[in-house]
């Protein structure tokens, strides 16, 4: 009998990808331990206190580890693909029917509350997004570089993303700008990523400087593509025709785009995401405004220095001068309290996480597996970068929690159920190979 237990806790012990849950952990730790600081001067009391954030928190960190102790055990990996359609319905249908069902907090129609319990179906989007991009593009059939199938799956991106948007849900919905590393991945060409930044760029000329200049930048990359593409003495006729077309296309689409941004900036988006990006551009200065919660943000973290003022020291942290500061901008909790190392500790255990999960996708012998894996990773990543630059005024206010770290149920369930979920199925393949 000593044989057989002894072979079982191996097992187990193969099978996890004990790292992965170690960062995990750790990330979470680090969270409940933030989230205390942020209200440590103007609600005393024990961490543990359920009055308090630090302590609702941790009820929630308690389900959470239930919940993925229940996805890793007790839920058969094999289901997930099978759920992932009618999982993606039932969402999207969720999506809409908070639109008008919803509570409107700060002005976003994204909220089902119930009580004191308030739920977010964008969060759990993700997930089901996640998974049925996964069980789509995993088919022996599908194709990145046929036209049917790349719609497909921008389709599957796109329709949770766009409800999202008309929620006034913007950080929500750039989120699943992630999803472009997995069908990058898995075949999408280059140009695509290099299109969208075209994008930006041209959108942000054509706002700090003017459509003029934004246009003549646009035709000299478009003719440096050309000459760049069409050199070499093995290309032909048929290679330089296309070069020429997709240099044309460029230029037509990239000026429409370029006319379009004032339309667009000033008609279609509303004030309050006009002034986040005047402020972020440097086109004014708010910050008694719309630039207030930035400008708090890096002055707690430039104060925090090289090694911080020291866990419940901060001044900035304790006394509550940064709005949100256990939610959207707790990353300024951290600079502040454990200064330049504390920062780079944390962004560092998240790129650890980020690239564990992308080592165990491309080890993976299943196309659903590695390809879920890189929508878990492409989510977390945009997650970390929005909400990092967001605080340090490098992207306009959004809204946007930190993963795993930020306060709030619904943000800390979703991500604890994308990354066990995914923990689930590389368990699955090593109990066989």
């Amino acid at each position: 009998m000593a044989i057989v237990k002894n072979s079982s806790q191996r097992r187990l012990a193969a099978t996890l990808d004990w790292a992965l849950i170690a960062l995990y952990l750790v990330l979470v730790l680090i969270g409940w331990l933030s989230i205390y600081a942020s209200i440590y001067a103007t609600e005393p009391s024990s961490i543990f206190s359920f009055d308090v954030r630090s302590g609702k928190q941790f009820v929630w960190i308690a389900t959470s580890l239930v919940l993925a102790v229940i996805v890793v055990f007790a839920v058969n990996p094999r289901l997930w693909e099978v759920v992932s359609l009618p999982a993606y319905i039932v969402l999207v249908f969720l999506l809409v029917a908070v639109i008008f069902a919803g509570s409107e907090i700060k002005g976003s129609h994204s909220w089902f509350s119930f009580g004191a319990i308030s739920f977010q179906p964008a969060e759990i989007s993700k997930i089901t997004t996640s998974l049925l991009l996964a069980a789509v593009m995993s088919r022996p059939t599908f194709k990145m570089t046929v036209l049917k199938d790349f719609a497909r799956a921008a389709f599957i991106i796109a329709l949770p993303m766009l409800i999202i948007v008309a929620e006034n849900e913007t950080g929500s919905a750039l989120v699943y700008l992630g999803f472009l590393l997995v069908l990058y991945r898995e075949g999408m060409s280059g140009w695509v990523l290099g299109f969208i930044g075209l994008m930006v760029l041209l959108f942000i000329l054509s706002l700090t400087v003017s459509t003029t200049v934004a246009i003549a930048v646009l035709v000299v990359l478009a003719v440096v593509y050309y000459l760049l593409d069409i050199r070499g003495t093995r290309r032909g006729s048929l290679d330089r025709r296309r070069s020429r077309l997709l240099a044309l296309a460029s230029i037509v689409v990239g000026t429409l785009f370029s006319l379009s941004t004032s339309l667009v900036f000033n008609k279609v988006l509303q004030d309050h995401q006009r002034s986040r990006i005047e402020v972020l551009l440097g086109l004014k200065e708010d910050i008694s405004g719309v630039g207030y919660n930035v400008h708090q943000s890096m002055i707690a973290i430039g104060s925090g220095g090289f090694a911080g003022k020291g866990w419940l020291q901060g001044t900035q942290t304790t006394y509550g001068f940064v709005p949100e500061q256990s939610t959207d901008f707790i990353f300024c909790t951290i600079g502040e309290e454990f200064g330049f190392l504390g920062c780079l500790v944390v962004i560092a255990l998240y790129l650890l996480l980020i690239s564990r999960i992308l080592h165990d996708a491309e080890e993976s012998r299943e196309a659903f597996t590695r390809i879920y894996g890189y929508c878990v990773a492409g989510c977390i990543a945009m997650h970390l970068f929005v909400n990092i630059g967001m605080t340090i005024g490098l992207m306009p206010v959004i809204g946007i929690p930190l993963p795993l770290i930020s306060y709030g149920g619904s943000s800390l369930w979703s991500f604890t159920l994308m990354i066990f979920i995914f923990i689930a199925l590389v368990r699955q393949e090593r109990k066989y190979f």
